[in-house]
């Protein structure tokens, strides 16, 4: 399974569908490097700063709980041409970076977005609510 940044910050922030993303990374989640960025950042919108962040994320065992897939050129190619596949819904580029990691390892993605079924790749869609 591959996790979306809005599916892992839903479990950060015990929001609903935290029990899905829980037993997710149970089962061998990973996640693109990517959507890892944008954790932190989003994080640090909410005015955690990153080293705290990544003491937080460390001291609870997820980093080793989760694998963080690099963002590649094989992905970074996929993740661009699958920009005319979701302009529909005007998926961003850490959106479609998940969508591409999880094409090419051949997983479905678990987030929290429900436009995300609306999109037309070959790529299960699982929501966490």
């Amino acid at each position: 399974m591959v996790l979306d940044a809005s599916a892992f910050l839903a479990y950060l922030f015990d929001e609903p569908g935290a029990e899905t993303v829980v037993e997710a990374i149970s089962e061998g989640a990973c996640m693109s490097a990517v959507n890892y960025s944008e954790v932190l950042s989003k994080l640090a919108d909410r005015g955690v700063p990153v080293e705290d962040a990544l003491r937080d994320l460390t001291g609870r065992g997820l980093l080793d709980a989760i694998d963080l897939l690099d963002f590649d050129v094989a992905v970074a190619t996929e993740a661009a041409r699958l920009r005319d596949a979701t302009r529909n819904v005007d998926l961003s580029l850490g959106d479609r970076a998940c969508f591409a990691t999880a094409s090419i390892a051949g997983l479905p993605v678990l987030t929290a977005d429900a436009r995300w079924r609306e999109v037309g790749v070959a790529v299960e869609v699982r929501l966490i609510r």
